[in-house]
């Protein structure tokens, strides 16, 4: 369920954009034009931080391969766990499962 303070016309209307795009090419078109450089790589930055804590990465890993903060980490996990699910829905989506393994080798 997504946060009903962020329903309204106007991000419809950028719900429905993002949904229009066809192709990888198209949504590089598009995010170049509607966000800043930096801005896009947040995004996709948060998006594999959200893909290496669902393989069961430590936060050393991460912060090693993204360049992410500790904060942004415990950010992007707190939104996988009690979120509007919008990172699991794409991360289903995409085939990245959920690791079942505890450090010891064990299965969750």
């Amino acid at each position: 369920m997504s946060n009903p303070k962020l329903k309204d016309k106007l991000n419809d209307h950028l719900c429905e954009a993002v949904l229009s795009l066809k192709s990888t090419e198209e949504c590089y078109q598009f995010f170049e034009d509607i966000c800043t450089i930096s801005e896009m790589k947040a995004m996709a930055q948060r998006l594999e931080v959200a893909a290496m804590l669902r393989k069961g990465h430590i936060y050393e890993d991460i912060v090693a391969h993204t360049g992410a903060s500790t904060a942004t980490i415990s950010r992007v996990k707190r939104c996988l766990n009690y979120g509007a699910d919008g990172y699991n829905i794409v991360l289903d989506r995409l085939g990245i499962k959920k690791d079942t393994t505890l450090r010891n080798g064990e299965k969750k």
